[in-house]
């Protein structure tokens, strides 16, 4: 089986990359199947990992240019594009990534000699408060789209352009709106969403995270893992069992910053979040509050997809992922403490090393640097 991962350098795009590399995926309703190709088309290179796997191509540059070097395939997964701060802040760049670039990808599977399985990630931005009409309190799916940015509205227009290649089967195109995915690990991108996960990551790396919105917001997010989830059950299904060409909302979880901010001091075993500045951004509160953040979304449930039970589980997902250097002393066994200099920024990794400790008793001298201590064997690490 071939596949094609557009935008697969990017985090969503490297977990799902990873997890079909992993073992045998089924694709628009066929038997499960190895992976014998997977072209992941980006501006960067993927992680190493994935680089490293003999059954991986890098096809790197600009998509419009490259889509004629990606060959065809079974399944192509489409997640290249401009997030919503970069998106708003240049209309240009967003309409020829999120646009245009759509278009070449659809192009490209026109051109194959069978019609591929295409899943598009969309958003929740294509949902808005419209001023004429108020508010959404609930969206389902049949709610009508009414982005209030530019990013939201790209995104509804890459939807029909998807649909309509599909009705006229040149693709078997299945658009699936995201949520906010939380936490991301590594440094913040342009995202208006970006806090969501920074006020989580940033903390508990010992780093000031800003909040731009009221602390009771309400907000719609998922994890990393039901985000590929239904990005692959999407992929999976057969024509009949997907249904309509309208795009499929995933299932979210609703919480507040707030809320996240209990769950986090839950998890870490101590007030993480005394790191959190809640200095609210005007520009960004208003896009934020525009969008819905409570769904009814009886079609993915139908095909097995679900939410997070709670944000606990989220966090304690992402220390899982993310590795050791993000344990705090509620996660450790037997007292085990580790120190994170408040200076460095361990994500992105160019910190000092951690340091595990048996107790509290062994101290951080910042003038020496980080102390080995008597902890585990192999405790310092990056």
């Amino acid at each position: 089986m071939r596949v094609i991962v557009t935008g697969g350098a990017g985090f969503i795009g490297t977990l799902l990359a990873r997890r079909l590399l992993a073992g045998p995926a089924c694709i628009g309703g066929a038997g499960p199947a190895d992976v014998g190709e997977l072209v992941i088309a980006d501006l960067t290179a993927p992680a190493a990992d994935v680089a490293a796997d003999p059954r991986t191509r890098a096809v790197v540059g600009d998509l419009a240019a490259v889509t004629g070097g990606l060959g065809e395939a079974d399944v192509i997964f489409h997640l290249a594009g401009v997030v919503s701060g970069a998106a708003e802040a240049d209309f240009d760049l967003g309409m020829r990534v999120n646009v245009d670039g759509t278009r070449a990808v659809l192009e490209h599977a026109r051109r194959h000699a069978h019609p591929p399985v295409l899943v598009f990630s969309s958003s929740i931005a294509v949902f808005g408060t419209d001023p004429a009409t108020g508010a959404v309190d609930v969206v389902r799916d049949d709610t009508l789209p009414r982005p209030q940015s530019s990013y939201g509205a790209q995104k509804f227009v890459a939807e029909q352009l998807v649909a309509d290649y599909s009705r006229r089967g040149f693709a078997r195109g299945r658009s699936v709106r995201l949520m906010t995915v939380s936490v991301r690990p590594g440094k913040p991108n342009a995202a208006l969403s970006g806090f969501m996960s920074g006020i989580i990551r940033e903390p508990l790396a010992g780093l000031r995270a800003a909040c731009p919105v009221p602390a009771d917001t309400p907000v719609a997010l998922s994890s990393p893992r039901r985000t590929i989830d239904g990005l692959l059950r999407a992929a999976a299904v057969t024509d009949e069992a997907w249904g309509s060409r309208t795009a499929m909302t995933l299932p979210a979880l609703t919480t507040t910053p707030r809320a996240m901010a209990e769950a986090l001091d839950r998890i870490a075993g101590y007030p993480a979040s005394n790191l959190i500045d809640w200095t609210e951004d005007p520009a960004i509160s208003a896009i934020v509050e525009s969008w819905p953040a409570r769904f009814e979304t009886p079609r993915a449930h139908a095909l097995g997809l679900h939410p997070e039970e709670s944000f606990d589980d989220i966090i304690r997902q992402y220390i899982a992922l993310s590795g050791p250097r993000y344990y705090s002393p509620g996660l450790l066994p037997d007292g085990l403490v580790i120190l994170v200099c408040p200076a460095c920024r361990l994500d992105a990794g160019d910190g000092h090393p951690m340091l595990v400790l048996r107790d509290k008793t062994e101290q951080w001298d910042g003038r020496r640097g980080h102390r080995r201590g008597p902890g585990l064997a192999g405790e310092t690490g990056r």
